[in-house]
């Protein structure tokens, strides 16, 4: 088991004051099977008129706030700390059945588990089926090839034949330029991997969150270095989801903390809202800390 102090800082400056805002936050981590959030607090400034939290469609924690009162700046900070559990994956599973009987599995069996995974083989806002995808996908699922053997050679031509590039996408930018140019960040990658695996009749949920970077030897780390991230999980029936991380090309065990899931990236969106009264461009400034503690 390992203990994280996560300190995730998003700040907007705005040329002219904002008016009105709403806001909703996914930013606080998920409780299960391999994670448990021990404490979050949200701090808004300027104080915010309204705030609550829900539950959205996902189970993700939705933290509401909105601010009614003029400003030029708003700042959102949240600290989290988190036990994470090394994730002891039944590997074997993989080993001797091939991925078209676990697919056929997948959209034959009538349980209620099931029947709620299948909203994943589906399309999503960000990522559409695409023709492409299936046939970079089937170059790792060839006949008859062990399914674990298949995601993980998938996983490791990502890593290999894309090049991580901060500046070369955007929220916005297609799947088919990612694939086209090779190019992209986590959140693209793992948009990949789940329109592969989609394409070929698997159940991918998106996956947000963080990862723990080690310094270099007698190094500190340095201030907000930490970043969000991303990854992708499979639902594998008799085995439940496994994730794979395709950035680092690993499974990610107890240095990855979960924040929020869903179909794509617009259902995790960190920081999101509607803003009254700035016609002029704002500055956008996101740090993160995520350091390993002792037990409390």
């Amino acid at each position: 088991m390992r203990y994280y102090k996560i300190i995730h800082k998003t700040e907007y400056s705005y040329m002219q004051p904002v008016n009105l805002c709403y806001n909703e936050a996914r930013l606080t981590p998920r409780t299960f099977a391999y994670q448990r959030c021990n404490d979050s607090e949200f701090v808004v400034e300027p104080e915010p008129w309204e705030c609550r939290e829900r539950e959205d469609f996902f189970g993700n924690t939705v933290y509401y706030f909105t601010i009614q009162q003029p400003h030029n700046q708003l700042a959102v900070t949240v600290t989290s700390r988190v036990a994470v559990e090394g994730r002891q994956q039944t590997l074997g599973f993989g080993e001797y059945l091939a991925w078209e009987t676990v697919r056929q599995q997948l959209h034959t069996d009538s349980d209620a588990e099931t029947l709620e995974i299948r909203q994943y083989t589906l399309n999503s806002p960000m990522i559409p089926r695409l023709p492409e995808l299936h046939a970079y996908a089937e170059k790792s699922f060839t006949d008859g090839r062990p399914l674990m053997d298949a995601l993980e050679d998938l996983s490791t031509r990502f890593y290999n034949d894309f090049t991580y590039d901060p500046g070369f996408t955007t929220i916005a930018t297609p799947l088919t330029d990612v694939l086209k140019h090779r190019r992209g960040v986590c959140q693209d990658f793992a948009h990949l991997g789940i329109g592969c695996l989609r394409a070929l009749g698997f159940a991918v949920r998106y996956v947000s969150g963080y990862i723990e970077t080690e310094p270099p030897p007698d190094t500190e780390p340095l201030s907000g270095a930490d970043a969000s991230h991303a990854w992708f999980s499979v639902y594998l029936p008799q085995l439940g989801w496994v994730d794979f991380d395709p950035t680092n090309n690993q499974m990610p065990t107890d240095q990855h903390i979960t924040i929020a899931w869903g179909r794509d990236y617009s259902d995790v969106t960190p920081l999101k809202g509607v803003v009254f009264g700035s016609g002029n461009p704002h500055k956008l400034s996101v740090s993160v800390d995520c350091k390993r503690e002792a037990e409390a």
